[in-house]
């Protein structure tokens, strides 16, 4: 398919843009396979490059000839164009709507981008397991790294190279995943080296309504446990939804069958909730016209807040078990995709001071997230605007992002990257340049050839000049594990993602600087003491007389 065929009129002059707390453009319209570009011969003005697949949904609105076009972003941005000329402005709008919702991943902008900057460092090379497992095997020789699902048949939704516990045997692992959701048979998340505890994921068992057991499942998790010691079952999901599962073929793990772990349900919503909880809190940030009473109560109502909570809470549990009941700790929910994932990711950021820093997070999100099997291409097919029904897309890492923006929040000095960060994730999650985020598992990457066809976001992200930006200038490395506050009074609105079209950002880039400027002022006077430090001690050794009582 040729894209010239879905773009019925390329370009339009006289176009007026519109975007809030920015000032009116009059430009060029043009229209390409991936980008809605506006330019301008106005001085002092940017062009907008707008990505076909951030486009959420379009509206169109007619005042006589003149046509509009409202633009809603995936990244919750929402901008207007005024088209002169009905028949262009149909055109333009029936054009977007098809470039916006093309199927086939091939036709992507990633396959067609060519970076314009030096790539020092290929990201697809950056977080393999095997460099991980590395680290592990540093601190402990009870693991291994098998290659059972090598040819992704075992499991379609994980990695090539999984690590297991080093007694275990991949005929073992075979059988285990067939009694485990989708073939994700526990594998390890994390190795907590101050006690040597670890933190596994699965999907759910597959006992049934008849309670079917499966011994090498249960040989398998019993071999991470301690001579003596008990482990915890974290299950995403209520008892009752557990129950349920059962005569879906689904379940849980029977005390009877696994007398040495401890099972505890938490109740972390499914995708679709999550889908109308995003779609609701939007609408209540874009409502400018209530009273304040009237917004809060929106806002409550959409219960976005008690979703990180529970998030936060549940993630807080796991790293308790962990690091102060010296317990092993297995996560599931029905698939073990989403919410088990945003448990065992936040719960690392609490307990390991390398996933605070730059690389430690990218290196999180490739391992728990990316390698890991949660499907960005379903996910983030839509973001809150879409009109199209939802099918299977759900805001599951904009959740996980707003719950690391909260421990960052409170925690503002032990995070070496900074807001900007998260919001970048964000951003390219839905729609990017990059291949990082396309596809739902390593298994559709490698049949996709990302890694050969498509730049990493990583490449763009390690170059020294985008770590600058990044970098948060109040960091000083903590080693400590972070206990986050999950009462209502600590769990803020993100505005930086929610707020961020709906607001002038002058006087937060005003403070912004400004704190910058007294961080390096402060260096500066360190520097100063500790010179004349120096100083003072030379010259007590050169003249005793001077040597302080």
């Amino acid at each position: 398919m040729e894209f010239a065929e879905l773009i019925k009129t390329p370009r339009v002059d006289g176009v007026v843009l519109h975007r809030p707390f920015m000032p009116t453009v009059e430009g060029t319209l043009c229209l390409t396979g991936h980008h809605l570009i506006l330019s301008s011969r106005q001085d002092n003005t940017e062009e907008l490059w707008l990505l076909h697949s951030n486009i959420d949904s379009i509206e169109k609105r007619f005042v006589g000839s003149l046509g509009t076009i409202i633009v809603k972003c995936k990244d919750l941005r929402v901008i207007q164009l005024d088209i002169p000329g009905m028949e262009e402005c149909l055109n333009i709008a029936s054009s977007i709507e098809a470039l916006s919702t093309l199927d086939s991943v091939s036709l992507m902008y990633p396959f067609f981008y060519r970076p314009m900057f030096e790539v020092i460092e290929d990201g697809w090379n950056s977080f393999l397991p095997e460099d991980a497992f590395k680290d592990l095997e540093s601190m402990t020789d009870e693991w291994r790294l098998s290659d059972v699902n090598k040819d992704f048949s075992v499991c379609p939704s994980y990695p090539p190279l999984v690590a297991v516990p080093k007694d275990i045997d991949d005929d073992t692992l075979r059988k285990a995943a067939t009694f485990r959701h989708s073939g994700r048979f526990p594998v390890l998340s994390y190795y907590h080296k101050k006690n040597g505890m670890v933190m596994m994921r699965s999907g759910q068992p597959l006992t049934g309504t008849n309670g079917r057991r499966c011994k090498e499942d249960e040989k398998l998790i019993n071999a991470t446990l301690r001579p003596g010691k008990r482990g915890y079952i974290i299950d995403t999901r209520t008892i009752n939804v557990a129950q349920q599962a059962k005569a879906r073929g689904g379940g849980f793990e029977s005390e009877a069958n696994y007398p040495q772990w401890r099972r505890i349900h938490k109740a972390l919503e499914r995708s679709n909730v999550l889908q109308e909880s995003l779609i609701k809190l939007v609408e209540a940030c874009n409502d400018q016209s209530h009273s304040m009473d009237r917004w809060l109560s929106k806002l409550e109502a959409s219960s976005w807040q008690t979703h990180v909570k529970e998030i936060l809470t549940t993630a807080c549990l796991a790293a308790q078990c962990i690091d102060r009941e010296g317990a092993s700790v297995l996560v599931h929910g029905t698939e073990g995709t989403d919410s088990t994932l945003q448990v065992t990711s936040l719960a690392q950021i609490i307990l390991d001071p390398a996933c605070r820093t730059i690389r430690g997070f990218q290196g999180l999100v490739e391992r728990e997230w990316l390698q890991a099997g949660h499907p960005f291409q379903q996910r983030c097919a839509q973001s809150a605007y879409s009109n199209s029904k939802p099918r299977q897309e759900s805001p599951v890492f904009l959740l996980f992002l707003d719950c690391v923006w909260q421990i960052l929040r409170q925690f503002p000095c032990s995070f070496e990257f900074s807001e900007s960060f998260l919001v970048l994730l964000f951003e390219h999650a839905y729609a990017s340049q990059f291949g990082t985020f396309l596809g739902n598992s390593t298994a559709e990457r490698t049949r996709l050839s990302l890694p050969e066809k498509t730049v990493s976001l990583w490449s763009w992200v390690n170059r020294p000049q985008e770590l600058e930006r990044l970098t948060n200038p109040l960091y000083e490395a903590n080693s400590l594990v972070i206990w986050p506050s999950v009462a209502p009074q600590s769990l803020l609105l993100w505005e930086g993602v929610f707020l961020r079209w709906n607001r002038s950002s002058r006087c937060l880039d005003e403070a912004y600087e400004e704190m910058v400027h007294i961080i390096e002022y402060n260096k500066e006077l360190q520097n100063k003491v500790n010179s004349l430090r120096r100083q003072l001690a030379q010259l007590e050794t050169e003249d005793p007389l001077l040597q302080t009582p």
